[in-house]
């Protein structure tokens, strides 16, 4: 059964979402210590070499071999790849979120053809209704328990609408549902797949994204935020 909505931009996302380091907190001077730099896992070092040869850059999309051979190697990735830990007292399922819960994330890498993140969401976070305008995304989740609810609209915009998008339109849900790690990683389209959507943490959450092209306000993949309503809320014509 198709359900359908209206979904409604906004400017800003309701949740805090930042970028780690960058707390604004004093700090104590410390004795220096030499950091040991972590080599990256041979799984990370080979996502690496396949993303450079999947994604072509903008107004492309990968291969049906290409994503399939993507998600297979993602499917395998544990969040050690990362050089993080399930004992992390942040993936503590009873640890206690004082005040709004706030989504950070670090980048892995970055260039103008793909890039790769991995955001951090304490329990009851919410990363907002938000698009990915021409782009293909790969997500994995390492850890926890997550409600996932996507979108995809109706019609695709016209020229007009992609100028001026800041109006109400019909989109259809693509996905409702709970997702628990380890889950198979799910991919969105430009168009298709859920290209709008929002994930609500259950308990403490990671997961990975990798974005083929990567947002850029310069190059008009700005990411925009939306709020939904169902479709009984407005009258018919």
């Amino acid at each position: 059964m198709t359900i359908e909505a209206a979904v409604e931009p906004r400017r800003e996302p309701t949740a805090h979402v930042n970028r780690l380091g960058f707390a604004k907190r004093p700090t104590k001077r410390k004795r220096s210590k030499k950091a040991k730099k972590r080599a990256p896992t041979m799984a990370l070092q080979d996502l690496y070499v396949s993303c450079k040869e999947v994604f072509k850059g903008p107004g492309t999309v990968p291969l049906h071999q290409d994503v399939k051979r993507l998600c297979h190697m993602l499917d395998n990735m544990k969040l050690e790849d990362f050089g993080l830990s399930c004992k992390l007292k942040f993936f503590n399922p009873k640890a206690a979120v004082n005040g709004t819960p706030r989504v950070t994330y670090t980048i892995v890498y970055e260039c103008d053809k793909f890039s790769m993140c991995v955001f951090f969401l304490p329990a009851t976070a919410v990363i907002p209704l938000h698009n990915h305008p021409g782009m293909t995304v790969f997500s994995k989740l390492l850890i926890g328990t997550m409600h996932v609810k996507s979108y995809d609209w109706v019609e695709p915009p016209t020229t007009d609408e992609l100028d001026s998008p800041a109006q109400v339109r019909l989109a259809k849900l693509e996905a409702d549902s709970v997702f628990t790690a380890p889950c198979h990683t799910s991919v969105l389209y430009p168009t298709t797949g859920g290209n709008i959507h929002q994930f609500t943490a259950i308990t403490p959450c990671a997961f990975l994204d990798v974005l083929g092209p990567p947002y850029s306000n310069q190059d008009g993949r700005d990411c925009s935020y939306y709020k939904d309503f169902p479709y009984t809320a407005f009258p018919s014509k």
